[in-house]
């Protein structure tokens, strides 16, 4: 069949719209049709050059849909099931999913590399195959994906706001609940309101930290945190650190949680510093691999017993948090619609990424055509 999709070729080069071929669904594949993917800061990476796919590669990881075939095997899901994907499939199987750590999956290594499992490519054009980022390609009417990549949801929830559940909303979150560790009475500090950032002002507010203070250079976005649940906001890291020894008598912060767009050395210093005796500081953005951004003094690591951690999905686990956050939603206790500035169609794709760029989005959302 013939689907129509937002492509990389390259770094540093913008999405291009094109019509691929998309084979149907194999042994434990299905075959989705997504009403709407999110405009995500990672696939901005793989354009920055951050992160480095194997090119060509259809974008989008943050997607959802119905299912419209299944392939032999597939016992998930059926067709007419509504699903949000999971940018980390999950196998269940292997070590870390066995040990209640799937976001640390085993299929999840080659999820740049854009194949499925078995190491095979879905999406074709003129004899070349095509990758899709993190085994989904949202950025496309249609993909044929691993059931190992869906979950399914209620089907009385709009997949257009279900949609920020694949990735964002869990992530930030769940570095909040799970990574972070957030009590009740805690000091929290979030650098970075967008996608992920907003959520871990939201988890923080959840688990009932008596101070949850955001940090943006954006006035809008510094707004909208105040709005679901930041309880001071601050455009600079050192106007957030007068207050933070102000609000605590000189304590200092119990979590610093790094959501940023991109990780640098400055960002992280600024996190150790804000946090106490016995504080956590969680990195949960990325930046390139290769560059080398936590630049601390050990003798202060040791002598206060501080903590610096990586989290992966905020160390969440798909199958369940992805439900879980729904549930929240239906329950009016998790903001999602709040949560989207702007839709757009697939051939805005390219004006998405630039709003994201210029600061005027907390979340965009594609809406694929019906």
């Amino acid at each position: 069949m013939k689907t129509k999709a937002a492509v990389l070729y390259d770094a540093g080069k913008p999405f291009e719209i094109m019509e691929l071929d998309l084979d149907g669904p194999g042994p434990g594949e299905v075959l989705i049709k997504y009403t709407a993917a999110g405009l995500c800061h990672s696939d901005l990476h793989l354009i920055d050059g951050d992160l480095a796919p194997r090119f060509p590669i259809v974008g989008g990881h943050e997607g959802a849909g119905v299912i419209e075939d299944v392939g032999p095997g597939v016992t998930k899901v059926k067709p007419g099931d509504h699903v949000v994907c999971s940018f980390i499939p999950n196998c269940g199987t292997c070590r870390y999913c066995a040990t209640g750590r799937s976001n640390l999956c085993d299929m999840g290594a080659t999820i740049l590399d854009g194949h499925l499992p078995d190491g095979t490519f879905r999406f074709h054009s003129g004899g070349t195959d095509f990758g899709a980022m993190c085994m989904l390609g949202t950025f496309s009417e249609r993909a044929t994906i691993s059931q190992h990549s869906v979950v399914k949801v209620d089907d009385w929830l709009p997949l257009e706001t279900a949609v920020l559940v694949g990735c964002g909303v869990p992530t930030g979150w769940a570095t909040a609940n799970y990574a972070g560790g957030v009590r009740a009475g805690d000091t929290t500090v979030v650098y970075g309101i967008g996608g992920i950032g907003i959520n871990s002002v939201q988890g923080a507010a959840h688990a009932g930290a008596k101070n949850v203070i955001a940090v943006d250079p954006v006035e809008f976005k510094r707004e909208t945190a105040l709005k679901l649940g930041a309880t001071h906001a601050f455009a600079t890291a050192e106007e957030a650190a007068e207050k933070v020894a102000e609000l605590t008598w000189g304590q200092l912060a119990d979590q610093a949680l790094i959501t940023v767009g991109t990780v640098d050395e400055a960002v992280v210093s600024a996190a150790f510093d804000v946090v106490g005796k016995g504080g956590t500081v969680i990195v949960t953005g990325l930046a390139n691999p290769e560059k080398l951004t936590v630049h601390v003094s050990g003798g202060v690591l040791t002598l206060f017993e501080k903590t610096i951690k990586g989290t992966l999905f905020g160390s969440a686990n798909p199958q369940y948090d992805i439900v879980k956050m729904l549930r929240l939603y239906d329950a009016g206790q998790l903001k999602l619609d709040e949560l989207v500035t702007t839709k757009y169609t697939l051939e805005q794709v390219n004006e998405g990424y630039q709003d994201l760029r210029d600061g005027k989005n907390i979340r965009g959302v594609m809406v694929h055509a019906e």
